[in-house]
């Protein structure tokens, strides 16, 4: 499933004439799970890159950009070939996307090798932030733990004794429940891991209602989290047991589930109900483009984009560690749609991450913002990095 799409077809023969005199084109890897249950979850990561590069005349610092697009269906070992394919091959100036954090963590020897740029936006696994930082790998996304510290801080905060807490059984589902824990000190009802990709939690149902906890806390991305929301509200839980989650209920999920989300509160660095002009402008423009609101993904592969535009207006295509080093300093220049943003020194994001509530507005379904339990948060790990 490979495309070359020269600035989008019609701006090419502009744009090529246009060039920057370093280059005549840049050319970027966009790897993310286009098929199965959480396609949806790689098609907005499409999206949001794409209506930026859109907005942005097909350029990326100035040269036309040529994107090869590839699905790596949520499979390490097929992500690790196409990681491979990209560098080796196709020579691009960087890669994007990456996809889930067990298809990044296997593809992350190989580009860790190579020194060619990588921008995460859907993973931040705890290795990766820690002492496996690399110089060349960066997220505009989150580590993994952030947005499930949030919930867990929002339920100490509002007082919740007992949680019982349920995740799929891969990297970014164990980190997602220890950085709940982190900030939640009360009681740890059970901790559940359950197959990646599994349709059905009706036996998980029968054990979470007998073990009669305060709330529930869960990770389950894309289809898997349409699948046990929904479950949830049939097995009539849903209004009963407080339910928060990451990654569960937001904008790829939302159209599906609607009413059986009401009421659930979720931990996010991003949502389209935040307020910020440079949100507002992302939202209407995404809604415009492709009818639909967008999800957390398509922000930040939009966000990585722009980070990208910057960055290879300072650095020529082809020298690999000269636009590390331009990704690593854009600091003010970059205005990210979820406010405050930065890298830290080991090349993950530092950023608020904020409470939404689902609820719902007339015929709508919809969510507000709640609360913002940690603000400009550096992740757990970064002090193991030895980068500076």
């Amino acid at each position: 499933m490979n495309f070359r799409s020269p600035a989008f077809a019609g701006l090419a023969a502009v744009t090529l004439a246009m060039a920057s005199p370093w280059a005549a084109a840049a050319t970027i890897g966009l790897m993310a799970p286009l098929s199965g249950p959480v396609a949806v979850v790689g098609q907005d990561q499409v999206d949001g890159f794409t209506l930026a590069l859109e907005q942005l005349g097909g350029r990326l610092g100035g040269q036309p950009a040529t994107v090869l697009k590839e699905d790596d269906q949520l499979k390490p070992e097929i992500g690790a070939q196409i990681v491979r394919k990209f560098i080796d091959k196709d020579k691009v100036d960087a890669i994007v996307g990456l996809s889930f954090s067990n298809v990044l963590m296997a593809s992350l020897p190989r580009i860790a090798e190579s020194g060619t740029v990588a921008i995460a936006t859907n993973a931040g696994p705890s290795p990766l932030a820690g002492a496996g930082c690399k110089a060349n790998v960066f997220s505009t996304a989150w580590q993994n733990d952030g947005a499930a510290e949030a919930m867990g801080k929002f339920a100490q905060d509002k007082g919740v004794k007992k949680v019982y807490l349920m995740a799929p059984n891969y990297q970014a589902g164990k980190d997602m429940l220890t950085g709940f824990k982190r900030y939640f000190k009360g009681q740890i009802v059970d901790e559940v891991y359950t197959q990646v990709n599994q349709p059905d939690y009706s036996a998980e149902m029968a054990q979470l209602q007998s073990a009669k906890p305060d709330a529930l806390f869960v990770f389950y991305p894309g289809g898997m989290g349409v699948n046990f929301v929904k479950q949830m509200a049939q097995a009539g839980l849903m209004g009963k047991l407080p339910l928060y989650s990451v990654f569960t209920v937001d904008g790829t999920t939302l159209p599906a589930l609607r009413d059986a989300a009401v009421g659930s509160i979720s931990g996010a660095m991003w949502d389209a109900a935040l307020d910020t002009p440079e949100n507002k402008k992302f939202v209407a423009d995404f809604e415009a483009r492709y009818k639909r609101t967008p999800s957390e993904y398509a922000a930040t592969a939009y966000d990585a984009a722009h980070v990208l535009n910057i960055a290879l207006g300072k650095a020529k295509p082809g020298d690999a560690k000269a636009l590390a080093a331009a990704v690593k300093a854009v600091g003010s220049e970059f205005k990210s749609v979820r406010g405050p943003f930065a890298f830290n020194n080991n090349n993950l994001p530092v950023q608020n991450y904020y409470a939404f509530e689902t609820v719902k507005s007339g015929a709508s379904v919809t969510t507000k913002l709640v609360a913002t339990p940690l603000t400009k948060q550096a992740d757990a790990y970064h002090a193991q990095c030895a980068l500076k």
